[in-house]
C-alpha cells in the first residue's frame, strides 16, 4: 500500500528496492488456453501447487486449509489479523463476483469509541477524532438512515466553526461506537462504520 500510490519513475524504483511486491496467486482461471473456472475449487487449487511447486520473494501461491474454519478465525483473531474467507469446495470461479452462498468473507472487526468532530459538507462524512484527541480519520459509509437522522437533529443546536469543505464542532458532543477492519500506518480507522450513535448535552 505504500507504494501503491507513488507516481515518482525514481522513487517507485527505490522503494522496489526496500520494498519488494510479491505477488500471491490464489486460483487459476485458465490453463493451456483453456478456461477452467468451471472446475471445482479444490482442483483448481490442485492444478495451482503442480504450477507453483516452489516460492520465492516475488511469487507465492496462497495457502489453504479444508474445514476447521473456527479455530482458524480464532487463530486470526488472536494475531489481529483482518479475518478469513470461506469457500465451498466444489465451488466454481465466478469472475466479477464474490457469491456468498460459496464464498463468504469473515472480517476480525475492532472497536472503539470516538468523538465526530465535524463533518464535509460537499459528499457525505463524518470527521473522527480518538477519545484522547488525536484525528481517527473520516467515516464515509456504514451509517443507517435512523442514527443519520440523529446526527442531523443534534448537531443542529451544536456550536460550529467552518473551513471550506468542512464544519468543525465545537466541544464534545457526539460521540459514536465504531467498527472497523485496522489500524492504517499513519494511525487512522480503516474503513469505519457506525454502530451507535450517543448525544452529550
Amino acid at each position: 500500500m505504500s507504494r501503491f500510490s507513488i507516481q515518482n519513475k525514481e522513487k517507485g524504483n527505490r522503494l522496489a528496492q526496500r520494498e519488494p511486491v510479491t505477488y500471491c496467486v490464489f486460483d487459476v482461471l485458465y490453463y493451456n488456453g483453456e478456461n477452467i473456472t468451471h472446475w471445482p475449487l479444490l482442483d483448481r487449487k490442485k492444478l495451482l501447487e503442480e504450477l507453483i511447486p516452489e516460492e520465492n520473494q516475488s511469487l507465492a501461491k496462497v495457502r489453504y486449509i479444508k474445514g476447521h474454519g473456527k479455530a482458524l478465525f480464532d487463530a486470526c483473531c488472536a494475531q489481529k489479523l483482518e479475518g478469513i474467507v470461506l469457500k465451498k469446495a466444489s465451488s466454481s470461479y465466478r469472475v466479477g463476483k464474490r457469491p456468498k452462498d460459496v464464498w463468504y468473507k469473515v472480517v476480525n472487526y475492532s472497536y472503539a469509541d470516538v468523538w465526530i468532530t465535524g463533518y464535509r459538507k460537499s459528499e457525505f462524512g463524518w470527521l473522527l477524532a480518538f477519545e484522547d484527541g488525536r484525528p481517527a480519520g473520516i467515516m464515509e459509509l456504514g451509517v443507517i438512515p435512523s442514527i443519520k437522522k440523529k446526527f442531523y437533529i443534534a448537531s443542529k443546536s451544536m456550536a460550529k466553526k467552518e473551513n471550506g469543505d468542512f464544519v468543525y464542532f465545537m466541544g464534545q458532543s457526539l460521540k459514536c461506537r465504531v467498527k472497523y477492519r485496522n489500524l492504517t500506518k499513519s494511525g487512522l480507522l480503516r474503513f469505519p462504520s457506525c454502530v451507535d450513535l450517543e448525544v452529550f448535552v
